[in-house]
């Protein structure tokens, strides 16, 4: 779910003007995941360029306030939203911490990286939601931790049902500055894409994996 229209709007329009996100159904991307796709999203390219990343800071603190009210503390997914994360924490005056995928191997061995006490309330900050997996790795490590989260916030969403289905099971409530809905009648408006290409885009998120193998 996006925090309103008009920020998933703009917020589109900027990923797409610095290639954040890139649209190229006629040569498609690889994942890691090995899915074939149309669309390629890097939001830590919104970094390098000040005046998107705090509008983007502005635009996360602005909202988490008022879905979730303010939390004790921050939490950015590594590595990806280490930065935005900070950023957030920052525009809000809160304290900061980062979660990795798995505990280090070696010195404290921490997965949690920063001052996190039990019973705090936290706010997730990711970068990109695809199944949303790591993303509520993440998740599960703080609550191990004792935290109470109250919610994740994301720059982009594919809206991916298997996402959807995964924030679901695991009770955490998902809102993102924009999401594919969004974006798709923006590419088209804006000429970054035809309609036919639309369709393409249409036709890969339903199915994604099963795309992937047709266009081989």
């Amino acid at each position: 779910m996006v925090f309103n229209k008009e920020t998933a709007a703009k917020t589109a329009e900027l990923l797409l003007q610095i290639n954040a996100i890139k649209l190229n159904p006629g040569n498609p991307f690889l994942w890691s995941s090995g899915w074939k796709s149309p669309i390629y999203c890097d939001n830590r390219v919104t970094l390098s360029f000040p005046p998107i990343r705090n509008y983007l800071k502005e635009e996360f603190a602005k909202n988490i306030e008022k879905q979730f009210g303010k939390p004790d503390v921050i939490a950015g997914v590594a590595t990806g939203a280490i930065g935005i994360g900070l950023l957030v924490a920052e525009a809000l005056a809160l304290p900061f911490v980062y979660v990795r995928p798995e505990p280090k191997k070696h010195g404290r061995q921490n997965q949690i990286e920063g001052f996190l006490q039990k019973g705090q309330h936290v706010v997730v900050i990711e970068d990109l939601i695809s199944t949303g997996n790591s993303s509520l790795m993440a998740v599960e490590a703080l609550r191990e931790a004792g935290a109470q989260v109250k919610g994740m916030a994301a720059i982009f969403d594919y809206g991916f049902d298997v996402a959807k289905s995964n924030f679901k099971k695991s009770n955490v409530d998902l809102f993102t500055l924009s999401n594919y809905e969004h974006l798709l009648p923006l590419a088209v408006a804006k000429r970054y894409i035809t309609e036919t290409e639309e369709q393409t885009l249409v036709e890969w998120r339903v199915n994604p994996a099963g795309w992937g193998m047709e266009v081989e």
